[in-house]
Protein backbone atom coordinates (compact mmCIF):
# COMPACT_ATOMS: atom_id res chain seq x y z
CA UNK A 1 0.00 0.00 0.00
CA UNK A 2 3.13 2.18 0.28
CA UNK A 3 3.65 2.65 -3.78
CA UNK A 4 -0.19 3.81 -4.21
CA UNK A 5 -0.45 7.43 -4.28
CA UNK A 6 -3.77 8.49 -2.82
CA UNK A 7 -6.06 11.38 -4.84
CA UNK A 8 -5.30 15.22 -3.49
CA UNK A 9 -7.51 16.77 -0.64
CA UNK A 10 -8.82 19.14 -3.78
CA UNK A 11 -10.54 16.15 -6.05
CA UNK A 12 -11.45 14.57 -2.56
CA UNK A 13 -13.32 17.35 -1.37
CA UNK A 14 -15.17 17.90 -4.88
CA UNK A 15 -16.24 15.03 -5.51
CA UNK A 16 -17.92 14.46 -1.97
CA UNK A 17 -19.26 17.74 -2.82
CA UNK A 18 -20.90 16.03 -6.05
CA UNK A 19 -22.12 13.09 -3.85
CA UNK A 20 -23.69 14.93 -1.26
CA UNK A 21 -25.05 17.51 -3.67
CA UNK A 22 -26.90 15.00 -5.87
CA UNK A 23 -28.22 13.60 -2.13
CA UNK A 24 -29.45 16.94 -1.02
CA UNK A 25 -31.30 17.70 -4.67
CA UNK A 26 -32.62 14.30 -5.26
CA UNK A 27 -35.93 14.53 -3.40
CA UNK A 28 -36.10 17.51 -6.03
CA UNK A 29 -37.49 15.09 -8.28
CA UNK A 30 -40.29 13.86 -6.94
CA UNK A 31 -41.52 17.03 -5.92
CA UNK A 32 -40.23 16.49 -1.99
CA UNK A 33 -38.63 18.98 0.43
CA UNK A 34 -34.37 19.63 -0.12
CA UNK A 35 -32.32 17.44 2.28
CA UNK A 36 -31.10 20.74 3.77
CA UNK A 37 -28.49 18.73 6.09
CA UNK A 38 -27.07 17.17 2.83
CA UNK A 39 -26.79 20.86 1.26
CA UNK A 40 -24.61 22.21 4.24
CA UNK A 41 -22.19 19.01 3.90
CA UNK A 42 -21.79 19.32 0.40
CA UNK A 43 -20.99 22.94 0.71
CA UNK A 44 -18.39 22.52 3.41
CA UNK A 45 -16.43 19.64 1.22
CA UNK A 46 -16.76 22.56 -1.38
CA UNK A 47 -15.28 25.21 0.51
CA UNK A 48 -12.16 22.67 2.13
CA UNK A 49 -11.96 21.20 -1.44
CA UNK A 50 -11.27 24.51 -3.39
CA UNK A 51 -9.10 25.77 -0.73
CA UNK A 52 -7.52 22.21 -0.39
CA UNK A 53 -8.03 22.21 3.20
CA UNK A 54 -5.47 19.60 5.34
CA UNK A 55 -8.60 18.61 7.18
CA UNK A 56 -9.70 16.06 4.80
CA UNK A 57 -6.48 14.19 4.98
CA UNK A 58 -7.48 11.76 7.12
CA UNK A 59 -11.30 11.23 5.81
CA UNK A 60 -9.40 11.15 2.52
CA UNK A 61 -6.84 8.28 4.14
CA UNK A 62 -9.74 6.79 5.52
CA UNK A 63 -11.47 6.72 2.18
CA UNK A 64 -8.98 5.49 0.43
CA UNK A 65 -8.25 2.53 3.14
CA UNK A 66 -12.45 2.00 2.61
CA UNK A 67 -11.54 1.36 -1.02
CA UNK A 68 -8.78 -1.23 -0.67
CA UNK A 69 -10.83 -3.07 1.94
CA UNK A 70 -13.65 -2.98 -1.10
CA UNK A 71 -11.73 -4.06 -3.60
CA UNK A 72 -9.78 -7.08 -1.34
CA UNK A 73 -13.54 -8.18 -0.53
CA UNK A 74 -15.25 -7.54 -4.00
CA UNK A 75 -13.32 -9.14 -6.30
CA UNK A 76 -12.55 -12.55 -5.22
CA UNK A 77 -16.48 -12.57 -4.81
CA UNK A 78 -17.18 -11.96 -8.32
CA UNK A 79 -14.54 -13.94 -9.59
CA UNK A 80 -15.94 -16.82 -7.78
CA UNK A 81 -19.41 -16.03 -8.88
CA UNK A 82 -18.10 -15.66 -12.59
CA UNK A 83 -16.61 -19.26 -12.05
CA UNK A 84 -19.17 -21.14 -10.43
CA UNK A 85 -21.94 -19.68 -12.85
CA UNK A 86 -19.94 -19.76 -16.37
CA UNK A 87 -16.87 -21.80 -16.42
CA UNK A 88 -18.02 -24.55 -14.04
CA UNK A 89 -21.81 -25.07 -16.30
CA UNK A 90 -19.35 -25.19 -19.41
CA UNK A 91 -16.53 -27.63 -18.25
CA UNK A 92 -20.03 -30.01 -17.02
CA UNK A 93 -21.56 -29.42 -20.57
CA UNK A 94 -18.37 -30.44 -22.33
CA UNK A 95 -17.80 -33.55 -19.90
CA UNK A 96 -20.85 -34.56 -21.28
CA UNK A 97 -20.25 -34.15 -24.58
CA UNK A 98 -17.23 -35.81 -24.47
CA UNK A 99 -14.93 -33.02 -25.67
CA UNK A 100 -11.31 -33.30 -24.32
CA UNK A 101 -10.11 -29.53 -25.49
CA UNK A 102 -7.09 -29.92 -23.87
CA UNK A 103 -6.10 -33.18 -25.18
CA UNK A 104 -5.81 -34.76 -21.40
CA UNK A 105 -7.20 -38.26 -22.13
CA UNK A 106 -4.70 -40.98 -21.65
CA UNK A 107 -2.65 -41.54 -25.40
CA UNK A 108 -1.62 -44.79 -25.98
CA UNK A 109 0.67 -43.35 -28.37
CA UNK A 110 4.45 -42.96 -27.30
CA UNK A 111 4.31 -38.89 -27.80
CA UNK A 112 1.86 -36.41 -27.55
CA UNK A 113 3.18 -34.63 -30.03
CA UNK A 114 0.69 -33.37 -32.23
CA UNK A 115 1.71 -32.47 -35.90
CA UNK A 116 0.93 -29.80 -37.51
CA UNK A 117 -0.35 -29.63 -41.38
CA UNK A 118 0.11 -27.21 -43.96
CA UNK A 119 2.72 -24.38 -43.82
CA UNK A 120 4.51 -23.76 -40.22
CA UNK A 121 3.99 -19.99 -40.38
CA UNK A 122 3.70 -17.15 -42.55
CA UNK A 123 5.90 -13.97 -41.53
CA UNK A 124 4.82 -11.59 -44.29
CA UNK A 125 2.76 -8.64 -43.18
CA UNK A 126 3.00 -8.84 -39.56
CA UNK A 127 1.37 -5.25 -38.45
Amino acid sequence: MNDIKISSNRSFGIVFFIVFLIIALYPLISNQDLRLWSLVISLIFLVLGLLNSKILTPLNKLWFRFGIFLGKLIAPLIMGIIFFLVVTPIGYLMRLLGKDVLNLKYNKNKSYWIEKDGPKSKMKNQF
